[in-house]
C-alpha cells in the first residue's frame, strides 16, 4: 500500500469506528476506538483459523508493519499532541501548583521505574521466565509515565477541583520526558553499551530535561513575538505550526528532551499569546485548527494502539507475565502518588487525593512506541506483551471509571 492509502484506510477506519462507538457503544471515543481496533484485530484472527484460505488478517499485519509507530509517535504525532494539550492547560494553576506537580513528575517516575523494575525481576523469575534486572528497569522506566495524550484526553468531563486537575495534568505533560530519558539511559546500560554512573545518569537527566525546558521557553517567545508584530491569522496559524515542528525537531538534534521543549513552548504560548499578541478572530482561527489537530490525531492514535495487536509477536508464557504486570503497576503508581504525601511541604499533597491520581495513571501510545523501539533482544517479547496488558487495562478500565472514582473519592471542598 502506498502512503496515501495508508492514510486513507486509518483515516476511514477511525471515522467508521467513531460512528459505530457514538451510535452503539456509547465510550469514551477514545476507549471506543481502542476497544474496536482491537476486536476488529482478534476477529481477523479468528477468521483466519476458522478459514485459512482466507488471508485478511495477513494483509491487514503487512499493511500495519509499513507503519513505525515508535517513529510515529515519538518523532511525528506527540509533538502536536504535547502542543495541543498544553494550549489549554491553566497556567496559573500550574505555578501554584509547581512543587506537587514536579515531585509527581520527576521522583515520582524515578521511584516508580525502581519498584517496577524490581518486582517485575523478581516475579519474573518466581514463574520461570527470568528477564534480568537492567531490562526489568527498562520496563519500568517505559511504562511508569502516565501517557499526557491518554491522560488529558480521559480528564474531558470529568469533575474535579481545580487544584487536583492540573496536578494530573500537569504531571503527565512533563513526566513522559523524564520517563524517555531514563529509558534512553537504562536502554543503553541493559544492552551493554554504556557503564552505570550515577553522576552521569544525573547529569543526562538534567540536562536533556532542562534543556528542553529553556529551549521551549525560548522557541515559545520568539513565536510569541512573532505573533504580537501581526494580525494576520492565516500567517499567525502557520507559525504556531512552525514553532511546534521546529522546537521538537531541534531538541531531537541538540540532544535534549523534544516532549518538554514543545509542553513548555505550548505553556508560554496558551499563556501570554492570548493576553495582547492574538485578536479575537485569530484565537479562534488558532483555537479550531489545535482542537481539530488534538481530535483527528487522538482518533488515529487510538486507533493504532488497538490494531497493533495484529503485528505484536507475543510468545504464551509472556501472557501470564504481562498479566501479572498490571497489578505491580499499579503499585508502583500507589507508591508514588503516596510518597509524596509523607514529605513536609506545607500541607501542598492531600492523602485524600492519592487514590483518584493513582486511578488517573492511564498509559498510552508513548508506552506502546518505547517498548516497538526496543532493540532486539530475548527481554523484547515479554516487555511489549505486559506493556500492551498495562496501557489495555488503563485505557479501558480505568479510563471508563474516572469519572466514577473522580465523584467517590475526591474532596468536593475547593482548596483554599
Amino acid at each position: 500500500m502506498s502512503i496515501f492509502e495508508l492514510i486513507a484506510t486509518l483515516l476511514s477506519l477511525s471515522a467508521l469506528f467513531g460512528w459505530l462507538n457514538h451510535r452503539f457503544l456509547h465510550l469514551p471515543h477514545s476507549v471506543g476506538l481502542l476497544v474496536l481496533g482491537l476486536v476488529a484485530s482478534l476477529l481477523l484472527v479468528a477468521v483466519e483459523l476458522v478459514f485459512p484460505a482466507e488471508q485478511l488478517y495477513e494483509q491487514l499485519a503487512a499493511a500495519l508493519k509499513q507503519i513505525d509507530f515508535a517513529q510515529v509517535v515519538l518523532n511525528g504525532i506527540l509533538a502536536f499532541l504535547l502542543f495541543a494539550g498544553s494550549l489549554n492547560v491553566n497556567f496559573e494553576a500550574l505555578k501554584r501548583r509547581i512543587v506537587p506537580v514536579l515531585l509527581l513528575a520527576v521522583p515520582g517516575t524515578i521511584v516508580s521505574t525502581v519498584v517496577i523494575g524490581v518486582l517485575f525481576w523478581l516475579v519474573s523469575g518466581a514463574i520461570g521466565y527470568p528477564i534480568s534486572l537492567p531490562w526489568s528497569l527498562v520496563f519500568g522506566a517505559l511504562i511508569s509515565p502516565t501517557d499526557p495524550v491518554a491522560v488529558l484526553t480521559m480528564l474531558k468531563g470529568v469533575p474535579l477541583p481545580e487544584n487536583l486537575r492540573v496536578e494530573a495534568e500537569g504531571e503527565a505533560l512533563f513526566n513522559d520526558g523524564i520517563g524517555i530519558v531514563l529509558f534512553t539511559l537504562l536502554v543503553g546500560i541493559a544492552g551493554g553499551h554504556e557503564a552505570f554512573s550515577f553522576g552521569t545518569a544525573l547529569w543526562d537527566l538534567v540536562r536533556e530535561a532542562g534543556g528542553g525546558v529553556a529551549l521551549g521557553l525560548l522557541a515559545g517567545y520568539i513565536g510569541y513575538r512573532g505573533l504580537k508584530s501581526i494580525d494576520d491569522f492565516p500567517v499567525e496559524v502557520l507559525i504556531t505550526l512552525a514553532l511546534v515542528a521546529a522546537t521538537y525537531a531541534l531538541a531531537q538534534r541538540l540532544g535534549l528532551s523534544g516532549p518538554l521543549a514543545t509542553v513548555a513552548a505550548g505553556l508560554l504560548i496558551g499563556n501570554r499569546a492570548p493576553k495582547d499578541a492574538m485578536s479575537d478572530r485569530t484565537q479562534t482561527y488558532v483555537s479550531a485548527l489545535w482542537t481539530l489537530i488534538d481530535e483527528v490525531l487522538n482518533s488515529v492514535l487510538f486507533l493504532l494502539i488497538g490494531l497493533e495487536v495484529l503485528v505484536i509477536n507475543v510468545q504464551l508464557p509472556a501472557i501470564g507475565l504481562a498479566l501479572l504486570a498490571v497489578p505491580i503497576a499499579m503499585l508502583a503508581r500507589f507508591l508514588a502518588i503516596a510518597a509524596p504525601t509523607l514529605l513536609p511541604t506545607g500541607g501542598m499533597f492531600d492523602f485524600r487525593n492519592v487514590p483518584f491520581l493513582t486511578w488517573a495513571g492511564v498509559r498510552g501510545g508513548i508506552s506502546v512506541a518505547l517498548a516497538l523501539a526496543l532493540p532486539a533482544s530475548d527481554a523484547k517479547s515479554p516487555i511489549l506483551a505486559a506493556t500492551y496488558a498495562v496501557v489495555l487495562f488503563t485505557v479501558v478500565v480505568q479510563g471508563t471509571t474516572l469519572g466514577w472514582v473522580a465523584r467517590r473519592f475526591t474532596p468536593t471542598a475547593k482548596d483554599p
